[in-house]
């Protein structure tokens, strides 16, 4: 079932503000290769995500532009403006934070090489439009849903450094911004039925955690871990993601959401640390001071 004009009957809560000429400070040399709390498995599950994002940017904007020219709903087409804004912000982002691993010799474009072709190529290629386009609402629902995981009492990233960890705060606040566009365009122009809608989300679940490993295990051969060093790493680390509390359960029962007939993604309103951020950031333009400040204000709520 579709319902025409759903954006503008489900309008964002937190609207979609494109935020250019960020500094992350992202070169400065005090950043470790294992930014976050010297635990190699955790950092360079983070840097596998880094690398991924502009390529995945690039699908998710060229998998929306494929109904553009079918959209005459004024606001939806706006949204549709900023979200690509956003979209380019991240991955311009996202790349100076890639010349960080450049520097250390990982071959960034191997490895962001390799995504490009999953998504940008084969899948392109492979499979319609609107498989494409639901493709990309999966995916959306997981960068959005993390931000359940960043801004709350635990403060997950708090080992981490702080310019890297204003990186990824400010990427999850905007992806909560525009988590609704590539969706209004698949139910109301791509026509994506129910199935078609939860089939791709299951299949990004096995696509999109299998792509992050892959590339993360490419980054702890370049570290020269062996065989033995990574399986130990690696079972520590899927303690940190799936264990009680771990990184992931925030985000559990926001995923299951996505399976309701009749969901849409501004149905879940409620988004912890996004007004502190927005307001830190707005009295500054600092993210890495809105970074620190919503998770000071966190920690007291």
């Amino acid at each position: 079932m579709t319902t025409q004009n759903t954006n503008a009957s489900s309008p964002a809560v937190h609207p979609i503000v494109p935020r250019e000429k960020l500094q992350f400070n992202l070169d400065d040399p005090s950043i470790p290769k294992y930014w976050m709390g010297g635990d190699a498995f955790q950092s360079r599950f983070w840097d596998a995500l880094s690398l991924i994002f502009p390529p995945g940017e690039k699908y998710f904007m060229n998998c929306v532009r494929d109904f553009r020219d079918q959209i005459t709903d004024p606001k939806l087409l706006q949204d549709i403006k900023d979200f690509n804004r956003q979209e380019a912000q991240h991955s311009m982002v996202h790349r100076q934070d890639n010349e960080r691993l450049r520097r250390q010799g990982v071959d960034v474009d191997r490895l962001t090489g390799y995504v490009d072709k999953l998504l940008n190529k084969e899948y392109r290629s492979k499979f319609s439009k609107g498989y494409n386009l639901a493709a990309t609402s999966a995916l959306e629902h997981f960068t959005s849903i993390i931000a359940h995981s960043l801004f709350d009492k635990r403060d997950v990233m708090k080992e981490a450094h702080p310019h890297v960890r204003a990186m990824y705060s400010w990427h999850a606040i905007e992806e909560v911004e525009h988590k609704g566009v590539a969706y209004d365009v698949m139910q109301d122009y791509a026509r994506v039925g129910y199935f078609k809608r939860v089939g791709a989300l299951v299949h990004a679940s096995f696509m999109f955690p299998r792509t992050i490993f892959v590339i993360q295990r490419q980054l702890m051969i370049h570290d020269g871990f062996t065989f033995w060093q990574r399986m130990n790493l690696m079972r520590k680390g899927l303690w940190w993601l799936f264990k009680p509390g771990g990184l992931l359960q925030p985000m559990l029962k926001h995923y299951w959401t996505y399976y309701k007939p009749g969901y849409h993604p501004w149905q879940e309103t409620e988004q912890p640390g996004y007004e502190h951020w927005l307001a830190a950031f707005n009295a500054s333009g600092d993210p890495i001071k809105a970074s620190e400040q919503t998770r000071a204000a966190m920690a007291l709520a």
